[in-house]
């Protein structure tokens, strides 16, 4: 073996191809999207060279401070509660469920892999007002409420996002942790019982420590799903009402497309990115800085 991985032919031949497809996948629209940022136009119309100006316009450009602050909120909110929806999940088939759990599981991730639009029309089903009222409209007048227009407004779109991604998401996640919590021995439990440890103890200091390193990663692949979210609000909503439920990738998206400022368009991308780095990097540094101390 360290013969072959030390003839740089043998590894070009096993590692060319890869690394080619991933330049031309990868590397080659990242640095191509880069040098669109100091130009203004598109295909279409020419390119003119501008500098940095669609950099300052990013602070000057109200929409893209209403986007960022959409893409935040929502997700933080859509993090938060996927992550732990699935961790409680994969606490009830560990030990509830335990080997009856397999039906459970395969309806919870079900979601995962039905396709966007589709849940966002079941969605627009059960929420919509008219011409005919949904599922949850009708319950909310059989128990003596009125009907609301949920895509009216920003807030009750919001919620509507929120509560289709935590559906779609959480068996994901429930199943990522569940395959984490197999990972601990079983006589950590049995010594953790003979010590006196059950419900909720067992769980705060035993379970939750060990099952640490699998709960930051899926932290830390929901967080950076999150602030790329494009798909779902645009089949849900499509960005409405007005610009309200908007985050960063669609405003991008728009930018690009709709107005052909593609310049505009890979600020925006560069800083979405940036973002989502430096809120990986908060993670990692913020769990280490913890890990030190314990």
């Amino acid at each position: 073996m360290n013969r072959v991985l030390g003839d740089w032919r043998a590894v070009m031949v096993l590692l060319g191809p890869a690394l080619l497809v991933y330049t031309l996948v990868m590397l080659v629209p990242i640095f191509w999207s880069l040098g669109y940022t100091v130009f203004e136009g598109n295909p279409i119309t020419g390119f003119e060279f501008v500098g940095f100006d669609n950099f300052a316009k990013l602070f000057t450009d109200p929409r893209v401070g209403d986007a960022l602050l959409f893409t935040v909120k929502y997700a933080i909110v859509v993090t938060i509660t996927q992550v732990l929806f699935g961790y409680l999940l994969s606490l009830i088939y560990v030990f509830w469920l335990r080997r009856a759990s397999s039906l459970i599981r395969t309806l919870a991730f079900f979601p995962v892999v039905l396709p966007t639009v589709a849940v966002a029309l079941l969605f627009q089903e059960l929420f919509k007002i008219a011409p005919q009222t949904g599922l949850v409209n009708d319950i909310l007048i059989a128990v003596g409420l009125s009907p609301v227009d949920w895509f009216a407004t920003g807030g009750t779109a919001f919620f509507v996002i929120v509560l289709m991604d935590l559906w779609r998401s959480m068996g994901f996640y429930a199943v990522l942790l569940y395959a984490g919590l197999l990972d601990i021995p079983e006589d950590v439990f049995e010594s953790a019982r003979l010590d006196g440890a059950s419900g909720w103890r067992l769980t705060w200091h035993i379970v939750l420590p060990l099952s640490l390193p699998v709960l930051l990663s899926s932290i830390i692949f929901s967080i950076n799903g999150t602030l790329k979210v494009f798909d779902s609000i645009l089949a849900l909503t499509g960005g409405g009402p007005g610009s309200s439920t908007t985050p960063l990738t669609l405003y991008m998206f728009q930018t690009s497309f709709t107005y052909g400022e593609y310049g505009f368009g890979s600020s925006i991308a560069l800083l979405l990115t940036m973002l989502c780095l430096v809120v990986t990097l908060f993670i990692f540094r913020s769990t280490r800085r913890d890990l030190t101390k314990d």
